[in-house]
């Protein structure tokens, strides 16, 4: 049941996504001019199917003018005098985009599967277009480019929270098949593991099924790679290892942007950053405790059994990440010290060296320096990144925005569809 407390949270600014919100208000017009609520009930009125039909052509004009202004805005994107696009006037924080985006063919994709047009009382509503905006993008990395890299993140987009990739998750024959189509894969998560094992009790589903697989070549399972930590860790399938995983050596991995970041600042960030959750920890007698680690810093529950409610997580990670930007003149990649990602794993909150655009970043580089002769690394467009957390505060799959498509999925549940989806539409260009 949606309740007050629900409703009142979601309106908060820091829990909305600005573009999806836009959208749906445009599409709410239609839906208040054209549903028909008492239709079942006046046998001389507006027939139910001409009333779909009216919603649907209203919603595909509407997607394919956002179309334009999508198209639009790529063109500005080039120009040098950084005039602002008619999208970017009406929605500020409208970052890049790679691809084109084709809305309307993905709205009337994703309407003969939810049947947006045929709903008299319920509106558009953010998941429908947040999944429309999904499909749109499979649309466009399988026609207007190659999809060459695919890479996840952990929790809530493998497996559920706190969960492992079991042997009999459904997502498991899906990454195999991508990786049949010669398309890298790489699981870039928070989880901060400095050693192997960690890894494959995550991911021993997955691991276990690549060695066992008699689908793929020697060379398509090393097309894998873990990206620990956001950015701090890279590991490499290896047959002949206990865990089917090797640390790859930092100097090997590390882009020359990341390789400026010095020990010193690091530590210094972190103690900062240490200092803040201690405060919170304190102003708001948060039922918590801090752990530090190498290449990160963050507060945990004191006692596993308990949750420290969701709007104190919020606090927290709001307070510290404005406290670290006032600290180091910025959040963005090129910040006075070195770059940062605080967030609200559900459970804990976590400051983390680095974000998911450079941990994604590195796995371009990584497989292109490893397979290619040309070590250009794999360009955006055509590289996907999955993953749940894509809201503007508190939520390190944003990042990854700025290097990579994205697709923003909900649960494990809702990314087996997606690659299902993204299986159909590279297999209609291969026919």
């Amino acid at each position: 049941m949606t309740t007050r407390y629900r409703v009142e949270y979601a309106l908060k600014t820091h829990r909305r996504d600005q573009f999806i919100e836009w959208i749906k208000g445009l599409l709410a017009v239609p839906f208040v001019l054209y549903s028909q609520p008492t239709g079942v009930f006046e046998p001389n009125g507006i027939s139910i199917a001409q009333m779909s039909e009216e919603a649907h052509r209203r919603y595909a004009e509407i997607m394919r003018d956002v179309e334009v202004l999508i198209n639009d805005h790529i063109a500005h994107q080039a120009n040098l005098h950084n005039i602002p696009s008619k999208l970017k006037l009406l929605v500020p924080p409208i970052g890049n985009f790679f691809t084109r985006l084709p809305l309307e063919a993905a709205f009337k994709f994703q309407d003969r599967k939810r049947y947006i047009s045929s709903r008299r009382f319920v509106s558009p509503s953010f998941n429908d277009v947040r999944l429309i905006l999904n499909s749109a993008q499979l649309m466009a990395i399988t026609t207007q480019s190659t999809l060459q890299l695919a890479t996840f993140d952990g929790d809530v987009t493998l497996y559920d929270d706190g969960q492992s990739l079991e042997p009999n998750n459904p997502i498991i024959p899906r990454i195999i098949d991508l990786l049949v189509k010669n398309v890298k894969v790489g699981i870039v998560t928070a989880a901060g593991y400095t050693t192997a094992d960690k890894y494959y009790g995550r991911l021993h589903g997955l691991l276990d099924a690549i060695s066992e697989s008699t689908r793929l070549t020697p060379q398509q399972r090393h097309n894998i790679v873990i990206m620990g930590g956001e950015a701090n860790y890279l590991f490499e399938y290896n047959p002949s290892a206990p865990e089917l995983l090797s640390p790859v050596p930092t100097k090997q991995w590390l882009t020359p942007e990341m390789a400026t970041w010095s020990d010193a600042s690091i530590t210094a960030l972190l103690d900062v950053a240490e200092a803040a959750f201690r405060d919170c920890i304190k102003t708001m007698n948060l039922p918590a405790t801090i752990m530090r680690k190498d290449r990160a810093v963050g507060i945990i529950a004191s006692d596993p059994n308990v949750r420290i409610p969701r709007e104190s997580l919020e606090e927290t990670v709001l307070v510290v990440q404005k406290i670290l930007e006032l600290n180091v003149g910025g959040s963005d990649r090129h910040n006075k010290v070195v770059p940062f990602c605080a967030f609200n794993g559900g459970r804990d909150v976590f400051v983390d060296i680095g974000d998911k655009s450079w941990g994604v970043s590195v796995c371009q580089t990584w497989f292109a320096r490893k397979h290619g002769a040309d070590p250009t690394p794999i360009r955006p467009e055509e590289t996907l990144h999955v993953g749940d957390q894509f809201l503007s505060a508190g939520s390190n799959d944003f990042k990854a925005r700025s290097v990579a498509t994205t697709a923003w999925i909900a649960s494990p549940a809702e990314t087996v569809d997606l690659l299902d989806e993204l299986a159909g539409f590279m297999t209609k260009k291969l026919s």
